[in-house]
C-alpha cells in the first residue's frame, strides 16, 4: 500500500500519516515487537491489552460463532493497526486477531494509548479514518463470503495480501487459506491449481507467488477494490478528493512497497 511520507522514521503508514504532535504522544511508549505466526493480538470478549501498528506482515481478524466457527472477516498489514474497538471507546471485541503472516510491529499498553487520544484533538480523527477504511474491508469481505464464487474470493484475498506485503511471495497455507475462507482444503487448493494452469501464480508448499497480477484482479472482479479505494480516499484527506474503485482498477491499488503497485508480469 502507499507510503506516507518517506521522511518519517515509521514504516507503518498510520504512524507515518499522523503529525508530529500526535507521534510525539505516542514514541516514548512505543516497544518494537516481533510478530511470529499465530500470536495473539485480542482475545474474544477479553480486554485488549495492547494496540499494534504493523510494519510488517499481517494480522487476522476472525469471527467466531457460537458453534465454535470461525471466519476471517478483515486483515490489517503495515496500512494499519489493531484496537479499533478502542479507538471507538470501547475495551473489547467479540472478534479474535492473531498474525498471519509473521514480520513485527510497534506495540503501545491501551492505557498509553487511551491517554495520548485524550491530549489530542486530533490523533482519534486520525485513527478513525482507518477503522472507517476497515469497516469497509469487512462489509465487502460479507459480500464476497455470500455472494462470490470460490475462485472469486480467492484471487481477492490474494490481491489483498500482495498489497499488504514486500515482494511477490506470499507465505501462506492451504490450511490456513482453507479457514480463512471458511471453506474446505481441497476447494482451496483445486482453486489454486486453477490459478496456476492459468499462468497467475506458482503455488509451492507454504508460499504463493503472484505471476500476474492483472489476471488475478480480473477474476477477483467487482469484489475487490472498493475498500482498497475507500483507504486510498481517506488517506489522501478530505471527502472531496481521492480515488474511487474504478481508478483503483486502472492504476493498481496502494501497495506497501511503493512504485506503481501492480506486481504485474506479461502475460502469456
Amino acid at each position: 500500500m502507499a507510503k506516507y511520507p518517506s521522511s518519517s522514521p515509521h514504516r507503518n503508514q498510520m504512524l507515518a500519516a499522523l503529525s508530529t504532535s500526535d507521534c510525539e504522544l505516542l514514541e516514548p511508549h512505543l516497544t518494537s515487537i516481533a510478530m511470529k505466526v499465530r500470536h495473539v493480538c485480542e482475545e474474544p470478549n477479553k480486554p485488549i491489552k495492547h494496540v499494534y501498528f504493523m510494519d510488517e506482515g499481517i494480522t487476522s481478524v476472525v469471527a467466531i460463532g457460537r458453534n465454535g466457527k470461525e471466519i476471517e472477516i478483515g486483515i490489517v498489514g503495515s496500512e494499519g493497526m489493531t484496537g479499533t474497538t478502542v479507538v471507538m471507546g470501547d475495551h473489547r471485541s467479540p472478534h479474535s486477531t492473531f498474525v498471519q503472516v509473521a514480520g513485527s510491529a510497534q506495540r503501545i499498553t491501551v492505557q498509553h494509548f487511551r491517554d495520548a487520544m485524550d491530549n489530542s484533538d486530533t490523533l482519534q480523527p486520525m485513527l478513525l479514518k482507518f477503522v472507517q477504511a476497515f469497516m469497509v474491508q469487512t462489509a465487502h469481505t460479507a459480500t464476497a463470503n455470500g455472494r462470490a464464487t470460490l475462485a472469486e474470493r480467492l484471487a481477492r484475498w490474494i490481491l489483498m495480501a500482495h498489497d499488504r506485503l514486500e515482494g511477490d511471495d506470499l507465505p501462506l497455507t492451504h490450511d490456513f487459506l482453507a479457514l480463512m475462507l471458511g471453506v474446505r482444503r481441497a476447494g482451496v487448493t483445486t482453486a489454486l491449481h486453477d490459478l496456476v494452469s492459468k499462468g497467475l501464480i506458482r503455488s509451492k508448499r507454504s508460499v504463493i507467488t503472484v505471476i500476474d497480477r492483472e489476471g488475478i484482479e480480473e477474476i477477483a472482479g467487482g469484489y475487490y477494490g472498493v475498500p482498497e479505494a475507500e483507504w486510498q480516499r481517506l488517506m489522501d484527506g478530505g471527502p472531496q478528493g481521492g480515488t474511487s474503485a474504478a481508478s483503483v482498477a486502472d492504476r493498481g491499488p496502494p501497495r506497501r512497497n511503493g512504485g506503481n503497485g501492480r506486481g504485474r508480469r506479461p502475460r502469456k
